[in-house]
């Protein structure tokens, strides 16, 4: 009785555990803003003003050609059979027929999203690898009040760096180090010189956001008791500072170095159209101004699947990194 019991309030608390109940919740929530997004997408070419295929085909395409392809995607069934297939298409991968390549979508997407990520995994590892110096440094040259000429001028270029739009700092990095000085290509994928540019046009704001969320965190830590500690001990300053302070000081802001990298995904639009760059940014533009409803569909559910994995993982990595106080909170 006493083992069957014990077995049984074992297995209560497994099922009960905070960090099922966590997992639970997450990916609760991680369903739902899924289905929400696989709805918007699919509603979006129903909600576009015209015929979709008609402006795909060109405005003197036979008629007899139009409703043939109309038949063909499905676009005559009614609007919930429509959803249907929709969704049971993308459980199996087929995210649709592109309207002008005739190419199926996710192959389109297959060929193209590596270039993207070539682009926006790199970018973030600069954000990561100089922000965090960045921000410790000028935290630490700056902290009590010190220094406030040093103080005004990170603030200053970090908020100017922060404030121009990725597409600008590309054109004018095109435009002084590409055409002027001739020291990296134009536009293109080829060569590792190609990937200079458009990667700082990424980093560069991301950078200065991330330098200056540090700084402050790093500033709040350096107040706390147990960083005073550790110098009451006379621990070395790099100790103090990196083995205490720091860890601290990035937990609260792995979030925003999450949100970071989804953005970076999506700044590669414009940037990506700037050095011409064949990714799912270009190619999502393109697919705009040819009203290739598909294509532009599925890049757009690419684009917001990986916002909502990578807010998963940042989750996930906060609840490692603190579990008490997220799973808690949860």
């Amino acid at each position: 009785m006493a083992t069957a019991a014990m077995a049984a309030a074992s297995r209560a608390g497994i099922r009960g555990g905070p960090w099922l109940t966590f997992a639970r919740r997450r990916m609760r929530r991680f369903l739902v803003a899924l289905w929400v997004l696989m709805t918007t997408a699919f509603l979006m070419i129903h909600l576009v003003p015209g015929d979709p295929v008609r402006a795909a085909l060109g405005m003197t395409a036979p008629t007899e050609l139009v409703d043939a392809r109309r038949q063909a995607l499905g676009l005559n069934d009614p609007l919930w059979v429509q959803y249907g297939h929709y969704l049971g298409n993308l459980f199996t991968g087929d995210f649709g027929t592109s309207m002008t390549s005739n190419l199926p979508v996710s192959q389109v997407i297959g060929d193209r999203l590596p270039a993207t990520l070539a682009l926006a995994v790199p970018a973030f590892v600069v954000v990561v690898a100089l922000a965090i110096p960045l921000g410790v440094l000028f935290a630490v040259l700056t902290r009590g009040g010190r220094r406030r000429g040093v103080e005004l001028g990170f603030t200053s270029v970090s908020v100017f760096l922060a404030a121009v739009p990725e597409f600008l700092v590309a054109v004018g990095l095109v435009a002084f180090f590409a055409v002027r000085l001739g020291w990296f290509p134009v536009a293109g994928s080829g060569g590792a010189s190609a990937f200079v540019l458009p990667v700082t046009a990424l980093a560069t704001g991301a950078t200065a956001v991330l330098a200056r969320i540090v700084r402050v965190e790093m500033l709040s830590v350096l107040g706390d008791d147990f960083v005073r500690t550790a110098r009451a001990k006379r621990l070395p300053a790099r100790l103090v500072y990196v083995r205490h302070a720091l860890p601290s000081a990035l937990t609260a802001t792995l979030t925003l170095g999450g949100l970071m990298l989804t953005a970076m995904v999506a700044g590669t639009v414009l940037v990506e159209n700037v050095f011409a760059w064949p990714g799912l940014g270009s190619t999502i533009v393109q697919s705009i101004l040819a009203k290739d409803y598909p294509t532009v569909q599925g890049i757009v559910l690419v684009y917001g699947i990986g916002v909502l994995l990578v807010n998963l993982a940042v989750d996930v990595l906060m609840a490692l990194l603190d579990p008490r106080s997220t799973i808690r909170e949860s």
